[in-house]
């Protein structure tokens, strides 16, 4: 013991100043070396830290011996762990993508194949969004009540499962089922993102889970390309059964690998293993330790609706649902507007002759290989739309960004109701996506930041609910009502996104620069604005549920 003692004095020792501490007298290298008994005897085994770059001031420690998730989060740092942790995520969502991006492929394959009329068409690409819309809010709900884990391995399994099964589906009846269960595993997907958001530290969180939007950009071009090489042989049966290896690597990763989030075990009460998943990340990073006693505002009642639509919340979760709707309305819609605008050469194709009023509702076409090709472009168009979100989330902020991409979204759309060639067509849309898929990932930045620990799955999964209404809605518009007045299906998403835009600007919170608040019993932001001057004299805080030291 005396031994290790002395190897650990011989280390450099740095402690968490108190907000506008600027010296260190010299009794504070005595108390270096009681920090150091303290922490043996409270077994603790806090790790000696090393001289790194300053901690900025609001994650500084509010007492000498205490710290909190939010410091260590930030004393860590960014490192490997992250980079695994981004690939895990990344993978999660590369499985959506691939899920979302095959509607549009098996749709007008079963069209033809089984011949259905449009509106059972219509009916099987909703199903999975009903499935989504279900159990977005149940997943959110078991994320916040029994873990970020538990609810992510439950969801993929169910998702992996049902996803095969499909592939074996002998009627229409048996994959309208066995595809909405498919949809009701996917929505857990977005949980995901809790997990992955509550690992970051605050300079990075807006970069990385922009960052995994590379990973649905990779999933919906690996789909198409995909479908290129197994449907003219193989059929759809195979696409479908394929499309699920992604799930496979995903819940093997999860089982072996992913550990908890320590903000939920914190505001579980359950400190030691917070504490224990804190040190594993720090050893793989190859970083220091906050010095001290982690605490922690233990809160019994989580994953609240009613939470939502507290006073400081409300008017920000009906705004951001409506923004999620659209969202999801718009992307989705675009998804399936490609596949029927190229295959009847535009809006001026579509309205010629009236012949859409002729057609019978049996009449199909297969997709073709310029079909496919036109497809892949849009589809890499998640690419460039990423970078401008990169560039404009922390310089304009997240409430602006998204406005930005609905705005010009809905500009790209206004040339489609003239008679534009096919080149013009793909580009227009290829900029529609872009800045759309950027404004869906712009809202996945903002509504993890914006929601407590305590509801944060709930908010995320209510908000991911809502935007599966809008995907639920628009194969009607993108598929039924485009036979009726291609004008009026493309005014309704013209519309939908301006109003969108609006209600971006009107978000009441910019969470830009801002930490992640954990209990839902403090105001916003509380925790990381007003910890330095709530804490000057040395309390230590909790909320009024009460701490678990």
């Amino acid at each position: 013991m005396d031994d290790d003692l002395f190897q650990l004095r011989q280390l450099p020792v740095v402690r968490f100043r108190r907000t506008g501490e600027s010296t260190r007298s010299e009794e504070d290298v005595e108390s270096r070396e009681q920090d150091v008994r303290t922490a043996e005897q409270t077994d603790l085994e806090s790790v000696a830290l090393a001289e790194v770059a300053p901690v900025p001031r609001e994650f500084a420690n509010p007492t000498d011996d205490t710290f909190m998730v939010e410091d260590a989060v930030e004393a860590i740092g960014f490192g490997t762990f992250q980079w695994k942790l981004s690939i895990l995520t990344g993978l999660s969502w590369m499985a959506d993508a691939m899920e979302m991006m095959i509607l549009s492929i098996l749709a007008p394959q079963l069209h033809c194949e089984w011949r259905l009329p449009s509106l059972e068409v219509a009916l099987l690409t909703s199903a999975v969004f009903i499935g989504m819309m279900i159990s977005s809010s149940l997943w959110g709900n078991i994320s916040d009540k029994y873990g970020r884990k538990t609810g992510l391995k439950m969801s993929v399994l169910w998702t992996m499962f049902y996803g095969l099964m499909s592939a074996f589906a002998p009627i229409y009846g048996w994959i309208l089922v066995l595809r909405a269960l498919v949809g009701f595993g996917i929505g857990g997907a977005p949980q995901s993102v809790t997990l992955y958001a509550e690992f970051l530290p605050m300079k990075s969180r807006a970069t990385c889970i922009l960052l995994i939007e590379i990973f649905w950009a990779l999933g919906t071009v690996f789909e198409v390309l995909l479908a290129i090489l197994v449907m003219p042989t193989l059929g759809w049966r195979w696409l479908l059964g394929l499309s699920t290896i992604p799930l496979f690597i995903f819940a093997f990763l999860c089982f072996q690998w992913l550990p908890e989030s320590a903000r939920y075990d914190v505001l579980t009460g359950n400190q030691e293993k917070a504490l224990a998943t804190l040190k594993r990340i720090a050893t793989e990073n190859g970083a220091p330790m906050p010095l001290g006693k982690l605490i922690a505002a233990r809160q019994e009642d989580r994953g609240k609706i009613r939470d939502l639509f507290s006073s400081h919340f409300r008017w920000t979760t009906v705004l951001l649902w409506f923004i999620w709707f659209a969202n999801a309305f718009s992307y989705y819609g675009l998804v399936l507007l490609t596949t029927e605008l190229f295959q009847e050469g535009g809006a001026c194709g579509m309205s010629k002759g009236n012949k859409k009023e002729l057609r019978c509702s049996l009449e199909c076409k297969y997709l073709n290989s310029d079909d496919y090709k036109d497809l892949l472009w849009t589809t890499l168009s998640e690419f460039p739309g990423l970078l401008v979100t990169l560039w404009a989330i922390d310089r304009l902020g997240r409430r602006k960004t998204m406005a930005l991409c609905f705005l010009v979204f809905s500009l790209c759309i206004i040339p489609l109701y003239g008679c534009v060639g096919r080149s013009s067509m793909t580009v227009l849309i290829f900029i529609a996506r872009a800045f759309i898929a950027g404004g869906f990932q712009a809202a996945y930045v903002y509504t993890p930041e914006v929601y407590p620990t305590a509801t944060r799955a709930l908010g995320l999964g209510t908000s991911s609910g809502m935007a599966r209404v809008g995907a639920l809605i628009t194969p009607f518009v993108a598929q039924v009502m485009l036979e009726s007045s291609v004008y009026l299906a493309l005014s309704v998403y013209c519309c939908c996104c301006l109003l969108a835009a609006v209600a971006s600007c009107a978000l009441p919170i910019e969470t830009t620069g801002r930490g992640l608040q954990e209990s839902s019993h403090r105001e916003w932001g509380q925790e990381m604005m007003g910890r330095a001057s709530s804490h000057s004299s040395g309390g230590i805080p909790h909320s009024s549920s009460g701490s678990q030291g």
